[in-house]
């Protein structure tokens, strides 16, 4: 079930963003010659007006082609005949769509929750060297760590994981006001478990609050939130060599992790909610990293209209659309190499199991 979960799911962030570029496209003026479910050869195609209508053989993809997406095209009506603003739109409006199916993915895990942990300090453990005059104290909210928001309460072990040390920059509200305690010591103890399991904490108790309708919507937006900083926190520890290809996932073993995550549920309702999380949690990655300025994807090309904007306002001079598709079309070339790549390091350590 969990694969064929997934399958749906990728189909559909797919289908969305591109009916995302299509719905833009058409509001835009800009002529549409095919819109198509799924790649390979056609199962089923209708034309209605100027556009073919398809559903093809391999459930994965899909592609909204426009009339002169790369350039060389006299029809007044091609991609790059509109307006920039109209370009601008086209091309960022698969990212929106996919974000707001993740949000409300998001909105659907939940707001059925009556009760969540938020980062108000309820109490404090005995040997607990953090609270008193001068530090943290009971009703404090985390509000940031180390420059980072806290939107939940889990934000805050990640971050200080990201961040090692026992000094760290503090900012809390705190009888309505903020409060910054910068240089904070916050030194660990181990402490041993019932089951005889160590851990390092911290010593600080968090609490439980009973979440009213506008209390689940405002904390569903805050997942949302936080799933979009993991994408900037990916990307720093990439550049950082933290993470390396072996830590980096694609279809086949983001399959095989949820495929995990609902095995280890307790229930079937806690398995859907945890893949309708996960569901969410993609789409929201998709439309971010979508959005990066790299070249053939949407943000690569939204620079290259914005670049190309400014020049012919300066000049005055239409700049040719065929240097910008060669350097997207090195950009697909490298990120299909990357994608291939990354989806035999998975096979390999499926099979590897």
């Amino acid at each position: 079930m969990s694969v064929l979960f997934a399958i749906i799911l990728f189909s559909l962030l797919i289908f969305v963003h591109e009916l995302g570029h299509f719905v833009a496209a058409k509001l835009s003026g800009v002529q549409v010659n095919e819109f198509s479910v799924f790649m390979g050869p056609a199962l089923w195609s209708k034309q209605v007006g100027e556009t073919l209508y398809s559903i093809r053989l391999i459930p994965i993809g899909g592609y909204c082609a426009m009339e002169g997406e790369d350039g060389g095209s006299d029809n007044p009506r091609a991609f790059d005949k509109a307006a920039w603003w109209k370009r601008l739109i086209i091309l960022v409006a698969g990212a929106a769509v996919n974000f707001l199916v993740g949000v409300l993915l998001m909105m659907a895990v939940y707001l059925p929750v009556k009760q969540a942990v938020v980062p108000v300090i309820s109490s404090f453990e005995s040997y607990c060297t953090i609270n008193g005059p001068g530090g943290l104290q009971v009703g404090d909210q985390i509000v940031e760590v180390d420059g980072e928001k806290i939107y939940v309460q889990s934000d805050m072990s990640l971050i200080l994981q990201l961040n090692p040390g026992e000094v760290h920059n503090l900012v809390v509200q705190r009888d309505g006001r903020k409060v910054t305690l910068s240089d904070f010591r916050m030194q660990t103890h181990e402490v041993t478990d019932a089951d005889g399991n160590t851990r390092q904490l911290y010593g600080m108790n968090f609490t439980v609050e009973n979440l009213n309708l506008a209390g689940r919507v405002n904390y569903a937006w805050n997942q949302s939130m936080d799933a979009v900083r993991m994408v900037r926190l990916s990307l720093q520890m990439l550049v950082k060599g933290q993470v390396g290809l072996r830590d980096m996932s694609g279809p086949v073993g983001i399959v095989q992790q949820m495929s995990i995550v609902a095995d280890s549920s307790p229930t079937r309702q806690a398995a859907m909610m945890n893949m309708l999380y996960f569901g969410g949690f993609i789409a929201i990655n998709l439309a971010v990293m979508n959005l990066l300025p790299i070249p053939a994807l949407d943000g690569g090309r939204v620079v290259g209209v914005l670049i190309t904007a400014a020049v012919e306002a300066v000049t005055k001079k239409k700049i040719n659309p065929k240097y910008e598709g060669y350097l997207h079309g090195a950009g697909m070339i490298a990120l299909l190499g990357l994608m291939a790549l990354i989806m035999f390091k998975d096979i390999f350590v499926l099979i590897r199991g």
